[in-house]
């Protein structure tokens, strides 16, 4: 038995069942890091002295970079699914994940740095508030990574059955994304700029 709309939208809300699903997700996710972001501000806020200067503005506005091109691959995988051009869709899907990759790597030779001098999160509220929100943020990397590379490979067989419920998959997949990235554009600024 298939499990109506899949591909076609419901009647009631207008959405197939996948993206209401994300959308629900993704709304439990903003009350998530709104909480965590409304913690940091009362924090700040009640502080006499906040550090700055602590953290690799250079490092950080790269990884944004990073962020922001994987978030354009994320579509241009979409958009060549929904033109039926599966191999170049495979290419931009492949070339996010390695994104993402890098963007893991360079939030590892940070992190280490702050641990070889002994900055860890007991070090200072500031740096728990760190490495608490980065942490939960590079959590949903991996998270993401983990759908892209089952899309990529066991999830791809999908394609041959059903294209354009594949193709959703990417969208919805590419939602996620994009709030993984719109998660971290606030996280630039209010950690390594303010």
């Amino acid at each position: 038995m298939e499990i109506p709309y899949t591909v076609e939208p419901r009647p009631d809300s207008g959405l197939a069942n996948g993206k209401l699903g994300i959308w629900l997700f993704l709304a439990s996710e903003v009350m998530l890091f709104g909480a965590l972001f409304s913690t940091y501000i009362l924090l700040r806020v009640g502080a006499p002295e906040w550090p700055h200067g602590e953290l690799s503005v250079k490092l950080g506005a790269i990884n944004t970079v990073i962020l922001i091109c994987s978030s354009v691959t994320m579509v241009m995988s979409w958009a060549s699914l929904k033109l039926n051009d599966f191999s170049k869709g495979r290419m931009y899907l492949l070339i996010t994940i390695v994104l993402a990759a890098v963007f893991l790597v360079n939030k590892y030779f940070e992190y280490a740095d702050h641990f070889a001098r002994g900055e860890g999160p007991w070090h200072s509220t500031f740096l728990a508030i760190y490495f608490t929100l980065t942490g939960l943020h590079g959590l949903h990397i991996i998270g993401g990574i983990v759908v892209m590379l089952y899309l990529l490979g066991p999830g791809a067989g999908l394609w041959k059955r059903h294209p354009e419920q594949y193709a959703n998959r990417i969208e919805y997949t590419g939602l996620y994304w994009h709030f993984v990235d719109l998660v971290w554009i606030f996280l630039f600024p209010v950690l390594y700029l303010l």
